[in-house]
C-alpha cells in the first residue's frame, strides 16, 4: 500500500512547469528539463506559488531550441552530428540571441556549447569583423590604429576573407 501511494504522488523532476517568453508564449515543460535551467530551477525551489515562470530575457524561437538542447543532452543524444545540425541554420544574430537566452537561464552545456560556435565562427576573421559582430565601435584614433597593426602585424596574417 506505501509503495502505491509514493509511486502515485509526483516527484518534482516529473511535474509539469509554465514558463512564459517575452514574447508571451506559454511552454509547459517537464521538471527534469526545467532542472537543466538554473534560473526555471531557483523559481521552482523558491515555490512562491507563481503557477508560470516568466522568462522576461527570452523569446519563444530561443526557448523551444534551448527545450531542443535540454531532452537531446537528458536522452545523453548530444553528437556532433546533432550540434552541427542544431545551428547550422542559425545566422549570428540569431546565434548571439540563442547564446543571451542560454546565458540568462544558465543553461550550462548549451552555453559552453554556443561560446565555442561564436569562438570558431570569428576565427580567422578581422578586427573589423569582429567589431561588428559584437557592434563594437572603434575607438582607436587612425595613428593608434597604425601603431598597433604595425607592432603586431603578426595578428593581422592569414585571416579568412569577411563574410559580407
Amino acid at each position: 500500500m506505501a509503495q502505491e501511494a509514493s509511486s502515485s504522488k509526483s516527484s518534482p523532476s516529473s511535474k509539469m512547469i509554465s514558463l512564459t517568453t517575452a514574447d508571451n508564449v506559454v511552454f509547459e515543460i517537464d521538471g527534469t528539463i526545467a532542472k537543466q535551467m538554473k534560473v526555471v530551477q531557483a523559481f521552482i525551489e523558491e515555490d512562491d506559488g507563481v503557477s508560470t515562470i516568466p522568462l522576461p530575457n527570452v523569446f519563444s524561437k530561443d526557448l523551444s531550441l534551448t527545450i531542443e538542447f535540454c531532452k537531446k543532452d537528458i536522452a545523453g543524444e548530444i553528437t556532433k552530428d546533432f550540434e552541427a545540425s542544431f545551428v547550422k541554420d542559425l545566422d549570428n544574430e540569431e546565434l548571439k540571441v540563442l547564446f543571451l537566452a542560454a546565458n540568462y537561464l544558465n543553461v550550462n552545456r548549451l552555453f559552453e556549447f554556443l561560446s565555442l560556435t561564436i569562438a570558431k565562427r570569428l576565427e580567422n576573421k578581422s578586427v573589423e569583423y569582429a567589431r561588428e559582430y559584437f557592434g563594437v565601435e572603434n575607438d582607436f584614433t587612425p595613428e593608434e590604429e597604425a601603431r598597433v597593426r604595425e607592432e603586431r602585424a603578426w595578428t593581422f596574417q592569414g585571416l579568412d576573407e569577411d563574410e559580407v
